[in-house]
Formats: structure tokens, C-alpha cells, sequence
């Protein structure tokens, strides 16, 4: 995990800088893709991927060394296409592994929240799943464990393949001509973010499009349809760890009222959408049939509480990237313990973004809380992690003081969420 970290060291900033540059181009040509609170929301959601992965936070169910062991029956030579072969067998997990979190209730839950996003630009590509915590992704890696592909080249690419679905998440870039029947482009993947009932589960592929033409799932971005993005059930929340099991929280909802047991048991295994009958009348839920009416989700902000949310975002980052450059020199359960305040203090800020009632006072809390876990959990002889946190919670402390002066002056927070 410790090279994982380092990785992000270098991969986080890069990022940052691509959607700065986008951001820049949409100002100067008057065609900006960004909307502020949802900016700050994908961002956030990276974040906490970010935190997930680095914290190891997965229980696998079969792993690709063991999978590689038991099937194996030749070997590639080391050497350039012993790369290539495993780049593209990556390539076609990484489909099939798409289009069952497309196509199944349970497993749409673990995705749901990379599409959750009403807009569509670099910060939306950031919005990766914290729910995916059952490792079995290996299972759609066979026909490299068959080829008898290392464990270590597997790890090398993995990544490489996952920061090259970044660049195309952008309205910017037209079609790409010959480019468009090779690989996956900004055009190809607008189609595969919108709502529309044409554009629905196509252009599952990742890097190679290749897939899509071959099983089915490909459509062309057409001139007369403009995307139109989200999710068909719209998740109305700003708050990436609420997003990330909102649809799995709506599976148990109905498991738990449906008065069929069969119904209870199938529905996680049903294709995504599907509801039983009884609890769709009795429990409904709002559903986008057109498109054209899609009303975005947008509280209203003060400029100060968006100031605020920045402030919350950039010191969330800049402690994130201390944790990872410090990695190396925490005990599991400090590494634990700063993980689990950071995934705290994003649930906060995001809540408060929602307007949620609540959300003041569990901001108290957890500044408070957090406060005393550091001071009892990280010696001050870590002084690089210890002294920036406490700094963080004296001022976020001052931060939400003067956010709270300002709801006298302003409406935020006096009604409920209009979610």
C-alpha cells in the first residue's frame, strides 16, 4: 500500500492541474461545465476512494495469484507483448466487470455513484465507489490467470488502465474520426453518462471500444440528442459516502417491506431498476421518464457556505496528501484512525452542502471528537501529522462560526433539504 500511496503522490496533482486547464478553457470560451457544490462533491468522492484504497478496505473472495495457480497452463515470455496481452485482458475484465454493475441491482450499487454527477467534466471522472469492499474482480480476469500473467504485471497496469479513463470525461473534444472505432472517446463516453433512453448501459468498454462493437453495447453520440446526465433515480445529495449506499439502503428498504420471499431474495439479483410490484405502489420512488424535464439537484448557497466548502475541500486534500506522504511511518491503527477522521470529516462538510438540519451540530461533534482521538491516538513526536490536524479543527471551528453568523442574513439551512 505504501507504493500505492506513493503513486498517488504523483497521480493527485496531475489530476488537479487537467481539471484546472478545463476548467480555465470552459471560462475563456464560454462554455463552462462546472457547477461549484457539484465540483466540490466529486471531488470529495475521489478523496474517499482515495482513503478506501489506501486503507486496504476490500475482503476478497478470490484473488488473481490464487486464480493464476490453479489455471495456468502456459506462460508468455517476459517483454513487450507479455504487456500488451495483459494490458488487454485488463481491458476485457474491466467491460464485463462494467456491465454487471450496469446490469445487476446489487452491483449497481457499487457504481452508482461514478454516474450520480448531473454534470458532465474531468472532476465527474474522480466520483469512484467506496462500497465495492467484496474483492472479486478477478474472476473476469481468467484468461490472463489461463496465460499464466504475473501477478506483478497485473500490478503494474491496473492503475496505468484505471488514470486512462480520466481524459475523456470532458464535452470539450468532439468526435475523433478513425480514432472513434479503436478507442474509448469524450464522444463514446458522453453517450455511456446520459440518461437518455437511447444512451442507456452503451459504451461499457474502457480503453477499446472494440468490446462494445463486438457484444452489442455500442451507440454513436447522435447530433440530434444531446446527452442528458445523472442516474434515471436521482440521487439529490451532494454527500459521496450517502450516494455510494443510497441505492443499496433502497434494496433493503424493499427486501424488508415486499411481503414476498421470493421477491425479498431475488430482487438483489434482478436487472437494475426493478422494484417488486407491492412496495413500488406502496413505497414510491421518483424516476426521470423525460429527459427534457430533468430538474438538477441545486440547494441554495450563500457565497460565503460556498467559500466555506472550499476551505473544507483544500484542507481535506492537503491532509490527505500528508496522511499518503506519511504513510510509511504510521502504525496501521494511526493509519486507521486519520482514515476514519477524514471519511468523518467529508460525511460533515457534504452534509452541511445538503443543507441537512443536523448537519451544524454534527459538525460540533465531530471537530470535538476528532480533537480528542488525535490528541490520544497520535503522539505529538509526529509532529508533521499531529500539528496540521489540530490546526485544521482551530480553524474549522472559526470556519463554522462564521458560516452559522451568516445563515441569520441568509436562508441556508432554515428549510429542509429540498431533496
Amino acid at each position: 500500500m505504501e507504493a500505492y500511496a506513493n503513486a498517488l503522490l504523483i497521480a493527485i496533482p496531475c489530476f488537479m492541474v487537467l481539471l484546472l486547464v478545463e476548467m480555465a478553457y470552459g471560462y475563456t470560451t464560454g462554455k463552462q461545465t462546472y457547477v461549484f457544490m457539484d465540483t466540490i462533491s466529486s471531488l470529495s468522492s475521489g478523496l474517499t476512494n482515495i482513503l478506501k484504497d489506501t486503507l486496504g478496505l476490500v475482503v476478497i473472495l478470490i484473488s488473481y495469484p490464487w486464480l493464476s495457480q490453479q489455471l495456468a497452463i502456459t506462460q508468455i515470455e517476459a517483454g513487450v507483448w507479455l504487456y500488451v496481452v495483459a494490458f488487454i485482458c485488463i481491458d476485457f475484465a474491466s467491460y464485463w466487470s462494467h456491465r454487471l454493475n450496469h446490469k445487476i441491482n446489487f452491483f449497481w450499487n457499487q457504481h452508482i455513484i461514478h454516474h450520480s454527477s448531473e454534470e458532465f467534466n474531468m472532476a465527474c471522472a474522480l466520483r469512484q465507489s467506496v462500497s465495492n469492499i467484496l474483492g472479486y474482480g478477478a474472476l473476469f480476469l481468467i484468461p490472463a490467470a489461463v496465460m499464466g500473467i504475473p501477478q506483478q504485471v497485473i500490478a503494474v497496469l491496473a492503475p496505468l488502465h484505471l488514470f486512462g479513463q480520466f481524459w475523456y470525461h470532458t464535452q470539450h473534444i468532439g468526435k475523433l474520426g478513425w480514432l472513434e472505432y479503436i478507442i474509448v472517446t469524450p464522444s463514446q463516453h458522453r453517450v455511456h453518462h446520459a440518461i437518455n433512453p437511447i444512451y442507456i448501459d452503451k459504451n461499457l468498454s474502457a480503453i477499446f471500444c472494440i468490446w462494445d462493437r463486438m457484444f452489442g453495447t455500442f451507440q454513436e453520440e447522435l447530433d440530434d440528442e444531446p446527452p442528458v446526465y445523472g442516474v434515471l433515480k436521482p440521487v439529490q445529495s451532494w454527500n459521496p459516502l450517502w450516494i455510494n449506499f443510497q441505492h443499496l439502503w433502497g434494496l433493503a428498504i424493499d427486501a424488508w417491506h415486499t411481503k414476498k420471499w421470493r421477491d425479498k431474495l431475488r430482487l438483489w439479483l434482478m436487472p437494475t431498476g426493478w422494484r417488486p410490484a407491492d412496495v413500488k405502489m406502496s413505497i414510491p420512488r421518483e424516476v426521470i421518464t423525460d429527459v427534457s424535464q430533468q430538474t438538477k439537484y441545486a440547494p441554495s448557497h450563500s457565497r460565503l457556505s460556498q467559500w466555506w466548502a472550499m476551505f473544507h475541500f483544500i484542507s481535506t486534500l492537503s491532509l490527505l496528501l500528508l496522511f499518503l506522504y506519511s504513510f510509511g511511518s504510521l502504525k496501521s491503527n494511526q493509519a486507521l484512525i486519520l482514515g476514519i477522521t477524514l471519511f468523518v470529516s467529508i460525511f460533515g462538510y457534504t452534509s452541511v452542502m445538503d443543507r441537512h438540519r443536523w448537519s451544524i451540530g454534527f459538525e460540533w461533534f465531530r471537530i470535538i471528537a476528532a480533537g480528542i482521538v488525535l490528541q490520544l491516538m497520535i503522539p505529538s513526536s509526529l509532529s508533521i501529522i499531529y500539528l496540521p490536524w489540530m490546526n485544521y479543527l482551530f480553524l474549522s471551528g472559526f470556519a463554522l462560526i462564521a458560516l452559522m453568523r451568516d445563515t441569520v442574513h441568509h436562508p441556508f439551512l432554515k428549510t429542509k433539504n429540498p431533496a
